[in-house]
């Protein structure tokens, strides 16, 4: 398997720096999500220790028990709340049909401004003792950091930084932590970690892990590729939901998490922490003004943001409805 190295964007010039600054790290961001729809993104400011505190956390809440874990189980699939076993979802149906469900369990939650007034409250794990302080503490970052690319991708796209403000008042930001377990067993035929997927919304935010078995991006040409882990970094890539917004000038690029080699001796269990980032739900979602000219017409009609995501979830769910067609940037 060959190996990607995906573009390196140091944000902390656009965080700290003056208007040259900024507009040099616009540049490179932009770039990267034209050219593969991915970037790395060093210089974020999130704490180190956060984040090997969080991971910790999740680790132990996952080497739980399956009956402590499913008492924390989601009521409703689709409400993106609480603990989903393995079995219930498939990311791949979004895309090409019946296939395998994805061999991950995960641990989902709404960041708290979006839970205060949902309707949707977290489903709060008992254990690990201060797995939620943690889990708070790291949604600040993350939407801090949310923030801080919500203004970046703005000036990548030649708009004033402020563009998306009204859009991003009250954003949709999902956590979730997914666990890859060990595979003592062989997958069946076509059953991967997480199947070959586009990312829903807006810009999805990685926090990987280095165990074997990761994540996979595949190329213009067809071709997949492993992605090296960066340490202490981010990587973000571009979903369904933000390439429409740009006429697909940014890249909703298909990509997988594979299994881990069966030759290899000992665990390799992975974990992942990823928020995805999205526009408020009522948001309509139209080609930008600046994706758009006589050699660039429309490629896609308005959309409600929440309505899209709501189908996307929907399909990979198997309940029934599917997204629809999605014209190829």
């Amino acid at each position: 398997m060959p190996q990607m190295t995906l573009p390196i964007v140091d944000i902390a010039p656009f965080v700290q720096g003056d208007g040259a600054a900024r507009q040099k790290v616009g540049l490179a961001f932009g770039h990267a999500f034209e050219s593969i729809g991915f970037a790395v993104v060093v210089g974020h400011g999130v704490p180190e220790q956060l984040a090997s505190d969080t991971y910790g956390a999740v680790k132990d809440y996952f080497a739980q028990s399956m009956a402590t874990k499913l008492q924390n189980a989601a009521p409703e699939k689709t409400k993106g709340r609480g603990y989903l076993p393995i079995g219930i979802e498939s990311v791949a149906k979004t895309l090409s049909g019946e296939t395998p469900p994805d061999l991950c369990e995960a641990l989902v939650f709404a960041a708290p401004h979006r839970e205060a007034h949902s309707g949707r409250p977290n489903i709060w794990p008992a254990s690990p003792v201060g797995l939620r302080d943690l889990v708070e503490a790291w949604s600040a970052e993350i939407m801090t950091l949310a923030a801080h690319l919500t203004r970046l991708s703005a000036l990548a796209l030649d708009l004033p930084e402020d563009y998306f403000a009204s859009s991003y008042a009250d954003p949709s930001i999902t956590l979730r932590f997914v666990h890859y377990p060990d595979q003592p067993q062989p997958p069946a035929p076509g059953q991967l970690r997480y199947g070959a997927h586009h990312d829903y919304g807006g810009l999805t935010i990685l926090r990987q892990d280095e165990a074997p078995g990761g994540l996979e991006v595949c190329d213009r040409d067809g071709t997949w590729s492993e992605v090296g882990v960066v340490p202490n970094s981010f990587v973000i890539n571009v979903g369904d939901l933000m390439s429409r917004w740009t006429n697909g000038r940014w890249r909703s690029t298909l990509h997988r998490v594979s299994n881990p080699d069966r030759s290899l001796t000992g665990s390799t269990a992975r974990l992942s922490m990823v928020a995805f980032t999205g526009p408020n739900e009522s948001a309509e979602v139209a080609c930008l003004p600046t994706c758009v000219d006589a050699e660039h017409p429309a490629l896609y009609e308005p959309v409600l943001a929440g309505d899209y995501i709501r189908a996307k979830l929907t399909a990979s769910m198997d309940l029934g409805v599917k997204p629809e067609a999605r014209p190829q940037p």
